[in-house]
């Protein structure tokens, strides 16, 4: 951050404050530990401060402290659209353009209050009063730890807010293996292990709590897999009937499409998911290298990301827009072997 924004940060602050605090639709664990750390962050000077959520967020972040006192809009539209309309200073963490909260942008939109954008994705939109966009970093939970620095309060970091600072940097690390994890985030991460992170209980609640039917769908799903041997590409498919079967529930499918990555020869890969209630494909796109999947999420598919990390959406059938994906990628010049 730059002197300026921290001086309006400081500024916004000031004053006694409801204060809202969003992460983005189908939030993962960098959205939820980073807004989570902000919660009890700001709950240290005795402000009035609650964490909104557009949807429900997967079974194994429950384990972040205080995740129950999470307000989930879709399950609360009248209480949480009442505390939005009250509030005095609103953050929107891990995401940059309010049409990322769902249906909830809707009411966002309308708003007066100012806002604080603390993100790492490319493109960002205009809405904040503060911007804080970087996308160097490769989680919007380091960000919240430069704030806080920034700010002049790292002594104020404890085992609870650390816990929810490493649980979102390990989750958009990739356990700390992609290509933005410096040396600076491996400082930040001991830091926080000093401050009483039991990172092999955060592992274990992230990536070791399957339920014997999460790990049937990701059998099936590795079943599906079919792979461009001549341009490089893998794709998953999983239809409603598949996520019905193995009695799907929310946080099962994550991951799985860095599988596709694993493979010789791969550097571009994607899943795609059915979703009939929202009548959507849900896509997820991963890359290795210089193979931009965020450009190509923003041209095709409604949606954007990072480099190498995006996502996007389809309102076509699986079938259709499986169809479509195979079309743009041979006509992908940097795919061609």
């Amino acid at each position: 951050m730059n002197a300026n924004q921290i001086a309006e940060v400081k500024k916004l602050l000031q004053e006694p404050k409801k204060i809202v605090i969003i992460p983005h639709r189908n939030p993962d664990g960098d959205a939820m530990g980073s807004t989570l750390a902000l919660f009890h962050y700001l709950k240290q000077f005795q402000k009035e401060v609650i964490v909104i959520s557009p949807n429900e967020f997967p079974g194994n972040l429950a384990f972040l402290p205080d995740s129950e006192k999470v307000l989930i809009f879709e399950r609360n539209k009248e209480t949480a659209t009442l505390l939005l309309e009250d509030a005095t200073l609103i953050f929107t963490l891990d995401f940059n353009a309010l049409h990322r909260t769902g249906e909830m942008g809707l009411t966002l939109e309308k708003l007066k209050a100012p806002f604080i954008m603390i993100d790492h994705h490319e493109a960002p939109d205009s809405y904040a009063t503060v911007t804080y966009s970087d996308t160097s970093f490769g989680s919007t939970c380091e960000m919240v730890y430069h704030l806080i620095e920034a700010l002049g309060d790292l002594e104020k970091i404890d085992k609870t807010i650390a816990t929810c600072l490493y649980t979102g940097i390990t989750t958009d690390s990739g356990s700390f293996r992609f290509p933005k994890t410096t040396p600076r985030t491996h400082q930040i991460v001991a830091q926080l292990i000093e401050k009483g992170v039991e990172n092999y209980t955060i592992h274990n609640e992230l990536f070791d709590n399957n339920s014997y039917n999460s790990l049937q769908l990701l059998g099936r799903a590795l079943q599906n897999m079919q792979v461009m041997p001549e341009f490089k590409t893998s794709y998953i498919t999983l239809s409603q009937k598949e996520l019905d079967q193995f009695h799907y529930v929310k946080g099962d499918t994550e991951g799985i499409v860095n599988y596709g990555l694993s493979i010789k020869g791969i550097i571009f890969t994607a899943i795609f998911i059915e979703n009939k209630e929202e009548n959507i494909i849900k896509i997820s796109l991963r890359s290795q290298g210089d193979f931009d999947v965020n450009k190509l999420a923003r041209e095709h598919f409604n949606g954007g990301g990072h480099k190498n990390a995006a996502g996007g959406k389809s309102y076509a059938s699986l079938k259709e827009t499986v169809e479509q994906f195979k079309s743009i990628v041979q006509a992908t010049s940097e795919l061609k072997s």
